[in-house]
């Protein structure tokens, strides 16, 4: 979201921004206009995350999260009414999306679906998650379909994981962040369809378990939610938890990792593509070497990721591969990067289906109120963001390393880790803070 939006006093929508799709497709852009110190909080940022560990290995000597603890909810909270009525809901809502992309204007200033999709589910997924627990599995339209379906299950194989999921959602960030005339409300659409028709398919075939690894958008909502305040016990209660005790479950499924390094990657490429250093790059419009730097960054946080994670392993003596058991510490960094990258998109272009909803087949004329957020707020809350992810990832990984290995052993071995977690700071500050 650039911050000449943020200054403009409710202008035409893509008067600051270019096109629509530009505003779509990006949640930042140039921070050279905030009202701080670049060098010095990408400095603090750094200086921040490693104090923090020096912290937590003299104070926390044994492992304190734990994922069964919990104070317990009211039951209406987790009725199956509510839980029936809701999936109906969220149904017939996201087949009122599909038939406005198809049959609705074919201008994206226009038309409800690209905003929905976009905006509202795929940024709005996150906060939803993180505050409520794993509500897409709650409410995903593609189960409430699956059970008109036959009944035909296979298990899952063992070796797959969540490397379905990871595919899923590297081709969406690519359609979100790469793809030509991602915003056409026909493409939208088709690719609505496309996705459940495929998914469908799939859990016709494997069951319902087909969507705990399968679906890209479940799969990023439950990995979101394991940093939800409200959790389920071992006993299947729902419980008010710690937010961190969610990311210290042995969970060493295969392309875990690989969802969380994906998610990463690509907001941080997000960020780079607004930079002007980005900018300056012969072609950095075509599809091609757009598609290149995507994938770059994605392979350079999996790569620091797993080098990390190598060296830790021998620095603390132990010959276990680390990736998959420290993979959900990861989370926190995911959700600070997106709280950061796409806060003031989702409050400020998040106004655009409220105000076409009125008139989804040719609403005209809709502005977006850039005045409800102050550019000293946005600022505050995306340094904080990748700061106190970073943090709260070096605090889990820190107790994940306790229940692994004695405490010398453990605080050796998270050294590499920290290393790479104040260089994922500072690289994100400064992808945040660079015109």
């Amino acid at each position: 979201m650039t911050n000449e939006a943020l200054g403009a006093a409710a202008g035409p929508l893509t008067g600051s921004f270019g096109t629509t799709a530009d505003v779509l497709a990006h949640g930042l852009g140039g921070r050279t206009d905030l009202p701080l110190n670049g060098p010095a909080a990408i400095v603090g940022g750094g200086i921040a995350v490693a104090v923090s560990f020096v912290a937590v290995t003299k104070l926390w000597s044994k492992p304190w999260l734990d994922p069964d603890a919990g104070r317990g909810i009211p039951a209406f909270a987790d009725s199956a009414r509510l839980r029936a009525a809701l999936r109906a809901l969220v149904l017939v809502l996201a087949l009122f999306v599909v038939a406005v992309a198809f049959l609705g204007p074919a201008g994206t200033g226009a038309n409800l679906a690209p905003w929905v999709l976009y905006v509202t589910f795929w940024v709005g997924l996150v906060p939803a998650s993180a505050l409520l627990g794993p509500v897409w599995r709650v409410v995903n339209p593609l189960r409430t379909l699956h059970r008109l379906l036959p009944a035909r299950e296979r298990p899952l194989p063992t070796w797959l994981g969540y490397w379905p999921a990871a595919g899923w959602l590297l081709a969406f960030v690519w359609l979100e962040l790469v793809a030509p005339a991602r915003s056409d409300p026909r493409l939208v659409g088709a690719v609505i369809v496309g996705y459940a028709a495929v998914n469908l398919a799939a859990a016709a075939v494997y069951g319902p378990a087909w969507f705990a690894r399968g679906d890209g958008f479940e799969v990023y909502s439950t990995l979101i939610a394991r940093l939800s305040p409200i959790g389920r016990r071992a006993d299947g209660a729902l419980v008010l938890r710690n937010p961190l005790a969610g990311l210290v479950r042995a969970d060493t499924e295969p392309g875990l990792a690989a969802v969380a390094c994906v998610l990463v990657g690509a907001t941080a490429f997000d960020g780079l593509t607004r930079t002007t250093c980005w900018q300056a790059v012969p072609g950095s419009g075509s599809t091609l070497v757009a598609t290149t730097g995507l994938a770059g960054s994605i392979a350079l946080v999996s790569a620091l990721y797993a080098g990390a994670m190598t060296i830790s392993a021998r620095v603390s003596g132990t010959g276990a591969a680390l990736t998959g058991l420290f993979a959900p510490t990861l989370l926190p960094i995911a959700l600070g990067y997106a709280v950061a990258h796409y806060f003031s998109f989702f409050l400020l272009e998040g106004q655009m289906p409220f105000l076409l909803a009125a008139d989804p087949f040719g609403a005209t004329g809709a502005r977006v109120d850039y005045r409800l957020l102050a550019p000293e707020v946005v600022a505050t809350v995306q340094i904080n963001a990748i700061v106190l992810g970073h943090i709260a990832s070096t605090a889990a990984a820190h107790d994940q390393a306790l229940r692994l290995f004695p405490p010398r052993r453990a605080r050796r071995g998270q050294v590499p880790v920290v290393i790479a977690m104040v260089l994922l700071t500072c690289t994100g500050l400064l992808l945040l803070l660079s015109g």
